[in-house]
């Protein structure tokens, strides 16, 4: 009898779990919807020639391996023309290093977007290249000359897949307060801001947070990074409902946090949109204490935790879904690979409820006169008792 019902519960189980992820791939609007990326990591091309140079007459510290805080005080025992002839030399390195100072990544970011819309323009003539290639290729030009727009801070840029960014908006360097924005889904070089629903854009999520911030706090200094720097889902395809890309987004996430520590900047509140929620999740355990202040989850499909516990950090963590919010429809299970888990708003996660009554969908929730976007800011400068 014991043999009988041990097979009667695993069958059980199977078919329970066939349900739910069957429940995932209706919820998520089936695998069709998407395409599968390959997810970029590892350093920025280049990394061979850094290391190999030694000009200085010492060892660079390793893209890949050495840590933010180690990077910092490389960098501190240079003299102002040792760093920027590193980088010249190598701009895609210096421009993408974790723990280097925050202007000369500027600069070097600056040099990098320079040669890269230079490639693309020789692109967009090569005789060889189709008409396809041409215009893709002066589309790519034209989105490096709008980051090269005066007062623009890039912190990050990486042309491979389908290209990575992160700008500052604000000051960083004197910021009392900070905040940083990780999207979701179909966000890359190209979507990184755009006309068509801006709010659902870092560069669109993060300008309405930093005039929220200045309106609220006039006298604050505050900066907002969006960040861009892992390779997203593109539609809701399998990519969507699983943690492969996240799972390979989060070091990238926590390795950039810890380098704002290392260059001294206020530990950020982190806004995690969509899947960049499930990013978060995964990148938490990996910071340990200090790089965070808070954490803010909102359209989140799920975290790949059961609990707040299980993120295992200090920083406080919120939660804001709007009613209208088409991810609440997704089944929030995690089976065979599928789906991403316990709501954050279920009360038994236990993140602190924002309201977003006020929130647009799925894309809204920053946009300006919600009260999700005035909780967001209350929250990034510490009013607590200001959160709805």
């Amino acid at each position: 009898m014991s043999v009988l019902r041990t097979a009667v519960r695993r069958s059980r189980r199977a078919l329970i779990g066939a349900a739910l992820a069957v429940a995932v791939a209706a919820g998520t609007g089936g695998w069709a919807a998407g395409t599968a990326q390959t997810a970029v990591t590892g350093p920025a091309p280049g990394a061979a020639a850094w290391r190999a140079d030694h000009a200085l007459g010492v060892r660079l510290p390793d893209p890949a391996g050495a840590r933010p805080a180690e990077v910092a005080r490389f960098f501190a025992s240079l003299t102002d023309a040792q760093r920027h002839a590193l980088a010249a030399r190598h701009p895609l390195t210096v421009g993408n290093l974790d723990g280097a100072p925050l202007a000369l990544r500027y600069e070097a970011n600056s040099l990098a977007l320079k040669a890269e819309r230079g490639r693309q323009l020789a692109r967009s003539t090569d005789p060889a290249g189709t008409l396809e290639d041409h215009r893709q290729a002066r589309k790519a030009a034209e989105r490096c000359a709008a980051l090269l727009a005066p007062g623009r801070r890039i912190l990050a840029f990486d042309p491979r897949g389908r290209g990575q960014v992160a700008e500052v908006h604000g000051d960083l360097a004197r910021a009392e307060r900070t905040a940083v924005i990780v999207p979701g889904s179909d966000i890359d070089l190209a979507s990184f801001d755009r006309a068509r629903d801006p709010y659902g854009t870092p560069t669109g999520m993060a300008r309405s947070l930093r005039a929220q911030l200045a309106a609220d706090a006039p006298t604050t200094r505050t900066a907002v990074i969006a960040w861009v720097g892992y390779t997203t889902p593109v539609g809701l395809g399998p990519d969507a409902a699983t943690g492969r890309l996240a799972e390979a987004g989060a070091p990238r996430l926590a390795r950039f946090l810890s380098g704002l520590a290392a260059v001294k900047a206020p530990a950020p509140a982190v806004l995690c949109h969509s899947y960049g929620s499930v990013v978060c999740g995964l990148a938490a355990p990996r910071l340990g204490r200090g790089p965070i202040a808070d954490l803010i989850v909102f359209g989140s499909p799920g975290m790949r935790r059961d609990s707040v516990a299980e993120l295992r950090g200090p920083a406080r963590v919120w939660a804001a879904r709007d009613a209208a919010d088409w991810i609440g429809d997704v089944p929030h299970v995690q089976l065979l690979g599928l789906g991403h888990g316990t709501d954050p708003t279920d009360p038994a996660f236990g993140a602190r409820r924002v309201s977003a009554e006020r929130a647009e969908g799925h894309t809204g929730y920053l946009a300006p006169g919600t009260d999700s976007l005035q909780s967001f800011a209350a929250i990034v400068l510490g009013r607590y008792g200001d959160v709805r």
